[in-house]
């Protein structure tokens, strides 16, 4: 259920041609401050709102919790194939993109 920052880097290239979906549910002023490019804002605070996508996901977040929550929330409404980055956008930064800042 959790893809590390290394295996997400490799599905890049199906992120970018649309294949996956890439999914941050940080709030708003986070996803501002940093994000992963090709990725789409939905906050966890949002999620009983917003539908349940019908392709393979990755959803992250600062430290890997409330993506853990938002992943097993879309495999409870019937997507089997949703996996949360564990470490978050933090431990993406120190382990395949520096240039994303930190907070």
């Amino acid at each position: 259920m959790e893809l590390t920052p290394a295996q997400v880097s490799e599905l890049l290239p199906a992120i970018r041609s649309g294949e996956i979906e890439l999914v941050d549910c940080r709030e708003d002023d986070e996803w501002r401050f940093n994000r992963i490019e090709g990725a789409r804002l939905v906050p966890l605070t949002r999620f009983a709102e917003a539908p349940v996508p019908e392709k393979p996901v990755i959803v992250y977040c600062h430290h890997g919790m409330r993506s853990l929550r938002a992943t097993n929330y879309w495999r409870s409404r019937g997507n089997d194939q949703v996996w949360s980055m564990s470490g978050g956008i933090d431990r993406w930064s120190a382990e395949i993109d520096p240039e994303v800042p930190v907070y």
